[in-house]
């Protein structure tokens, strides 16, 4: 009899985050029979190690190295029993009350392929890009005149309140196991970003929903494991084009393009205007 949850966690160099991240539900993922599947992307501060002497029921599965998002998570899906799968980031610490019920709530909705929790800072505060939209021109216009005028999110943000949405975000997402038998695993060509709105996106293609729900929320630090700023913004946009390519035509490549030599130059020239730090 296969497990009702797979949890799958993935971590990169953040040995003491997927300790603490594992505490949070170990001792009832074992009274439930959960199944905990910890994926080491190629760290090298011993994670694999400690987890395996602290969790010897979790199953360690350790990458000799870091092959992205996509990959790793792909490497605990490929050896998950559970009807729902629970993708986790080292980061995000999850309660097994909120695994429960997300678990339940797929149960009790078959037509919802995945759905997210409300994501909370350290500090409690709802993060503001747990969900979206679509990344047409359009939006990514729009998005970006708001964050160069610092206006903020662009889309309604409602995190009160459940929202059937284009993608929500990768770092807590729980998933029926039949979308995967049906879409397949996370497309491997992106190493990061982008990965989790195309997988959404073809979720919704094939029928399914999509769901952001605030009746459970995480704790999500954020940012602990990714590149330094430049690389990540290097990557960002790396893995935009990429899904441009996959999901829309040449021109719509072309003019992304266009927009995003634009945009970047105008960071630039903001930044030379920026005053210089006084010591």
């Amino acid at each position: 009899m296969n497990p009702p949850v797979t949890v799958v966690l993935l971590t990169f160099n953040t040995r003491a985050l997927t300790l603490s991240c594992l505490a949070a539900f170990a001792d009832e993922a074992q009274r439930q029979q959960w199944q905990t599947i910890v994926v080491d992307n190629g760290s090298t501060d011993g994670t694999a190690e400690a987890v395996r002497a602290a969790f010897p029921q979790a199953d360690v599965l350790f990458s000799l190295q870091n092959r992205g998002f996509a990959v790793g998570n792909n490497l605990g899906i490929e050896r998950a029993r559970g009807e729902v799968l629970l993708l986790l980031n080292s980061d995000v610490i999850v309660s097994p009350d909120v695994i429960q019920g997300l678990a339940t709530y797929l149960a009790e909705h078959p037509d919802v392929g995945a759905v997210s929790p409300q994501l909370r800072t350290g500090t409690g505060d709802p993060q503001a890009f747990a969900f979206g939209d679509d990344p047409t021109l359009g939006y990514l216009l729009r998005r970006g005149v708001r964050a160069m005028l610092g206006r903020g999110p662009l889309h309604d943000w409602t995190p009160d309140r459940p929202v059937t949405a284009d993608w929500v975000s990768g770092a807590c997402l729980a998933v029926n196991r039949r979308v995967i038998e049906q879409i397949g695993k996370l497309d491997p060509r992106f190493f990061l970003y982008f990965e989790d709105i195309d997988w959404c996106l073809r979720m919704r293609q094939a029928g399914w929903k999509v769901v952001y729900n605030p009746a459970w929320q995480v704790t999500h630090l954020g940012g602990t494991s990714q590149p330094q700023r430049s690389q990540a913004n290097r990557l960002y946009y790396q893995s935009m084009i990429k899904f441009y390519r996959k999901h829309y035509n040449p021109l719509a490549v072309v003019l992304l393009w266009l927009a995003l030599e634009v945009y970047t130059g105008l960071g630039k020239l903001r930044a030379s205007f920026a005053p210089e730090e006084t010591s």
